[in-house]
C-alpha cells in the first residue's frame, strides 16, 4: 500500500481536476487538490506531499511561480513536479521548466496510461529517496550513540586504571 504522502493535483478548472483524479485513482495513492498556485503552496508547505501535478497557466500565481518558490525552500525543493499545459509545445516554457528542475512537462489532453506510469515511477522514487534519508539519519544517530557509549566506557576504564596519589604525610614518614 502506498505511504501517507499525497499527490497534489493543481488546476484552476474543475473538469481537469476531476479527469486527473479519475486517471490516477487506480494507483491507490492519496490524492488531494488545489485550484490555485497560492493554495498549492500552502498545501505543499503543510508537508506530506510526495508528488505535484501542476497546471502551468493559472490566474494569480502560475505553476512556474510555484516551482520557483518550492525550489528555494529546503523542505520542498526535492518534491517531484509534473507540469501540465494545454497551450501546446513552447520551447521557452520547456527550457524554463527543466531549468527549474521539473520532472516532466505534459501536454493536455493527457493520456491516462502514460500519466499513471510517470506518476507511479516519480512517486515511488521520491518515497525510496525519503526512506533512504531516514535510514541514513537513523544509522548516524546509532553510530553517534555507539561512539558516545564507547567514549564513556573508555573514560571509565582510564579512571579505574589510575593509581590514587597518597596524600597522607604520616604514611610517608614511617
Amino acid at each position: 500500500m502506498p505511504s501517507e504522502a499525497k499527490i497534489l493535483i493543481v488546476d484552476d478548472h474543475e473538469d481537469t481536476l476531476y479527469a486527473l483524479e479519475s486517471a490516477l485513482a487506480p494507483l491507490g495513492y492519496l490524492l488531494t487538490r488545489a485550484t490555485s498556485g497560492d493554495a498549492a503552496l500552502k498545501e505543499v508547505l503543510r508537508g506530506q506531499v510526495g508528488l505535484l501535478l501542476l497546471d502551468v497557466r493559472m490566474p494569480g500565481v502560475s505553476g512556474l511561480d510555484v516551482v520557483r518558490y518550492m525550489r528555494g525552500v529546503e523542505q520542498t525543493q526535492h518534491i517531484p513536479v509534473i507540469l501540465l499545459t494545454g497551450f501546446g509545445p513552447d520551447a521557452e516554457l520547456t527550457a524554463t521548466a527543466y531549468r527549474l528542475g521539473v520532472a516532466d512537462l505534459v501536454m493536455k489532453p493527457i493520456d491516462p496510461w502514460a500519466l499513471r506510469t510517470k506518476v507511479r515511477y516519480l512517486y515511488d522514487a521520491h518515497e525510496r529517496s525519503h526512506a533512504l534519508e531516514r535510514e541514513v539519519r537513523d544509522l548516524r544517530a546509532r553510530l553517534k550513540d555507539h561512539d558516545d557509549a564507547k567514549r564513556h566506557s573508555d573514560d571509565d576504564r582510564r579512571d579505574k586504571e589510575r593509581v590514587p596519589a597518597q596524600h597522607d604525610g604520616a604514611k610517608n614518614r614511617a
